[in-house]
């Protein structure tokens, strides 16, 4: 059954979509003003995340490269200019651009925000991408479109507009896993328990997700360069956009250099515990105080009492609430004393505070990368991250047949992870965190600028 619906619906979206691609090619097949530039799609220009950090790296390594190319960013964030953009790069991640970038303000974001989309939100804000695209290529039509959000679906319409189509690609809007997981009814934060315990939403969604996963193989094909962050995201975009020779690893920047001049000695009074990431859901930052409480119950009464301290941005009023609730649930694990947050903290308080860290936890299932563990790495801090993806096949791997970090699953490994840090004798703890900047060393900012630059100038020539 699920296949004869797919067999119906699939070339009907191909009719549609040639169609529409056609129609369009029409209205603006005269209009030949396209600018001799790179614009980057970056809608959310203050989220503070990896994502950021990549944009602004991708920008300073065109300038530095292409010169004669001018930079531009098309933007939601109506109070941003191309000065506080620049100043931004410098205070929230260590980034000095050349030259502040143009802006075009974006007017027609909310038909990419999650929250317009109760119901259905892939595809809602897959095609909302496609508004917001045409906005910004009718206001500016450049020779390089540059995606740096994830939206696959505005890649035809940049073609359309007769611009070469470069992204970098941190995850894939759907994987392979999220539809095994579907099929396997688990429940999860993108597969609600009502709909994993019913086996007849669970059918329908089957093939909402096969539909949607040929939808974005096909616009995501149309890109004339895709790069993607690490050897996860790579095996996933090369199954669905089926372009092999046109997908490049390049694994994002990490700032390796500033954070290895910190000492590896810490102090051994009250070791800390930091966790960086945004106060999204996938962020599973619930799971990190309940390990943290269970290791703390574990502990010795002669050994230190840990603190854990929370780091990260909240993009909207979802975030802050999660935030809220994560201040209550360590009040009622009787941890409040033991746990610090810090929201929207600066480029300079973060590197403070990571140069303090003993370790440094991360839970968030299937993170595509995990530019922070890179960083808590580099910084000296031992990394306690979820055993897969990213971390599980790029990151916390041996080097020089030395351990680098742990990794755990669910509640009861993270708090033994903690504890194996905390009765670790010294010497141990050295060797380990030494070896873990050692293998931080693969992922440099440097390195990206070396990756980057190799990747796009093909496509830029």
């Amino acid at each position: 059954m699920e296949k004869g619906i797919l067999l119906l619906l699939i070339p009907l979206f191909t009719a549609i979509l040639t169609l529409l691609l056609t129609f369009t090619s029409q209205i603006i097949n005269g209009r030949r003003d396209r600018k001799r530039a790179v614009a980057f799609f970056h809608p959310f220009t203050n989220d503070g995340g990896g994502g950021e950090r990549v944009l602004w790296c991708a920008v300073k390594a065109i300038q530095e490269e292409n010169p004669d190319l001018d930079c531009v960013v098309y933007t939601g964030d109506h109070d941003s200019s191309p000065q506080s953009l620049a100043s931004r790069a410098i205070d929230r991640f260590g980034v000095s651009l050349l030259y502040p970038p143009m802006v075009v303000y974006l007017y027609k974001r909310k038909w990419v925000e999650e929250t317009s989309y109760p119901r259905f939100t892939m595809i809602g804000q897959s095609f909302g991408s496609i508004y917001l695209a045409w906005e910004a290529l009718c206001k500016f039509t450049p020779s390089y479109y540059f995606d740096t959000s994830g939206y696959a679906f505005t890649y035809p319409l940049a073609r359309v507009f007769g611009c070469k189509v470069i992204c970098y690609t941190h995850y894939p809007t759907i994987s392979l896993d999220m539809i095994s997981r579907v099929r396997d009814r688990n429940p999860m934060y993108n597969n609600d328990a009502s709909i994993a315990k019913s086996g007849w939403l669970s059918r329908f969604k089957m093939i909402y997700y096969t539909f949607f996963s040929w939808m974005y193989g096909y616009v995501g094909s149309c890109t004339h360069l895709a790069m993607v962050n690490s050897s996860w995201t790579q095996s996933h975009i090369e199954k669905l956009w089926r372009i092999p020779n046109r997908t490049k690893r390049v694994y994002p920047p990490c700032d390796t250099s500033r954070l290895q001049a910190f000492p590896l000695e810490r102090s051994a009074e009250t070791p800390i515990f930091i966790s960086v990431a945004q106060f999204r859901p996938e962020k599973a930052h619930a799971l990190q105080l309940e390990a943290f409480s269970v290791a703390i119950r574990k502990l010795d009464s002669d050994m230190p009492r840990p603190k854990l301290q929370f780091v990260g941005s909240c993009r909207n009023k979802s975030d802050e609430e999660r935030l809220q609730k994560l201040q209550e649930k360590a009040i009622e694990l009787k941890i409040d004393e033991d746990v610090e947050f810090y929201k929207n903290a600066m480029y300079r308080d973060l590197m403070r505070l990571l140069g303090g860290a003993t370790a440094g936890l991360h839970s968030m299932v299937d993170e595509h990368f995990g530019i922070v563990v890179v960083e808590y790495m580099a910084a000296g801090a031992i990394p306690i991250a979820h055993n897969s993806a990213g971390p599980k096949m790029d990151i916390v791997l041996e080097e020089d047949g030395k351990e680098t970090g742990f990794l755990a699953q669910n509640v009861e490994e993270y708090a033994d992870a903690i504890l194996k840090v905390l009765q670790m004798p010294e010497d141990e703890r050295l060797e380990m965190a030494a070896a873990a900047r050692r293998r931080a060393d693969r992922f440099s900012e440097q390195r990206f600028y070396d990756d980057f630059k190799a990747a796009v100038q093909p496509v830029l020539k």
